[in-house]
């Protein structure tokens, strides 16, 4: 089977990453790179022997698909100049900055009959996969992801850049429209919000409360799913699942704890060995442009609710 050729635009921290793994699967022959930058693409050359192509239009004859890890600003110029010479591409999370923005590629990806993969690395973490078949009909989701500050992804806001890997994951599992949206938030070590807590409800009645911060000397990746008579855990940090059950035997109940499986695995492979697969077979992927739609639509709701609260703390 001919391996699929594959370029990476964007060599930053999370390009470099997608890089690097790439070169590691057999599966795919990665034809080369995209950066402006000098100093960055020459240490991408030298530690992963790979081509530095000087543009995307030049990348494009090369290759089938592509992973776009630039700034989120750039994502639609560049999957839209990708997808409009016929590749497939993955694109990191947020898949654009906009609404509208996402609205255009999924039209062109229609039209041109061409894949779009979201990077929602979360999906693939092995501790939420084990978890999944666990979680039905959840009534209260609990989220916390709490990172140390890095200097990255200033170009967007504490919301675009951590939580909306968790907005991604309940979406995943609540199959209901949003009633209704409470949320606060505040800029600590940027001028965007760097901090926010978020309660959202849903019409199915289920309720939701995510965490997100940037700004903690810890590193925390916490899920936690509340169900009729189950719950479930999942630290995607350490990529450990447990959970319990309540079972009902005659005129007694008892809690038992769930055998929740983890096959660990590095999450960011089994996402491009994911892309890679559906490019070969033309499936629809896990997590296709509609979600990422979908994650944005509602970051960008809750981020509207923050705004309103620090204009009032304004005043």
């Amino acid at each position: 089977m001919d391996k699929v050729r594959i370029g990476v635009v964007g060599t930053g921290y999370l390009g470099r990453l997608h890089a690097r793994v790439l070169t590691e699967m057999p599966e795919v022959d990665v034809v080369g790179f995209v950066e402006p930058r000098d100093a960055v693409a020459a240490e991408v050359e030298a530690s992963l022997k790979l081509k530095r192509f000087e543009s995307v239009d030049a990348l494009e004859e090369h290759v089938e698909c592509a992973v776009i890890a630039t700034t989120t600003d750039n994502h639609a110029e560049v999957a839209k100049s990708l997808l409009s010479a016929g590749c497939d591409v993955m694109i990191e999370k947020p898949i654009t900055s906009t609404v509208e923005d996402a609205r255009m590629l999924i039209e062109l990806a229609q039209q041109q009959g061409r894949i779009i993969q979201v990077g929602h690395v979360e999906r693939y973490n092995p501790a939420i996969v084990a978890a999944a078949p666990f979680i039905e009909a959840p009534r209260y989701i609990e989220c916390e992801r709490i990172g140390v500050f890095s200097g990255r992804s200033l170009d967007i806001d504490v919301l675009l850049d951590l939580m909306i890997h968790d907005l991604n994951l309940v979406l995943s599992f609540v199959d209901s429209p949003v009633r209704d949206i409470h949320a606060v938030g505040v800029p600590v070590l940027t001028r965007q919000v760097d901090m926010a807590n978020v309660r959202i409800e849903f019409e199915s009645g289920c309720v939701a409360n995510l965490t997100a911060s940037r700004v903690s000397t810890d590193r925390v990746r916490k899920f936690r799913v509340f169900g009729a008579d189950c719950y479930v855990s999942v630290d995607t940090k350490e990529q450990e699942a447990k959970g319990a059950r309540l079972v009902h035997r005659e005129e007694t109940s008892l809690i038992e704890p769930l055998q929740i499986i983890v096959e660990k695995k590095e999450p960011l492979r089994a996402e491009l060995e994911a892309f890679a697969q559906v490019v070969r077979t033309r499936e629809a992927p896990l997590v296709g442009a509609r979600e990422g739609l979908a994650a944005i639509e509602l970051a960008l709701n809750v981020r509207e609710k923050i705004d309103a609260s620090l204009a009032r703390f304004a005043h």
